[in-house]
């Protein structure tokens, strides 16, 4: 079985990837970048759902990194 997948990136800089569960179950996350890893193999219902969580940790993380 062939699974969907899609690239969630912020600014050109590439995250990880959306991949789609069996059967209607949502989407899995797959970690690439350091600053979201705490997300790896989180699942939600969707890809915008887990975009914006992705996005946010992302966005927290750099302001941290930016302030230290």
């Amino acid at each position: 079985m062939i699974r969907t997948s899609k690239i969630i990136e912020i600014d050109g800089i590439f995250l990880g990837t959306a991949i789609q569960l069996s059967g209607e179950q949502g989407q899995r996350f797959y970690a690439a970048h350091e600053s979201v890893r705490a997300l790896h193999n989180a699942i939600k219902p969707d890809v915008a759902m887990l975009a914006r969580q992705v996005a946010q940790t992302f966005r927290q993380n750099q302001a941290v990194s930016y302030a230290a």
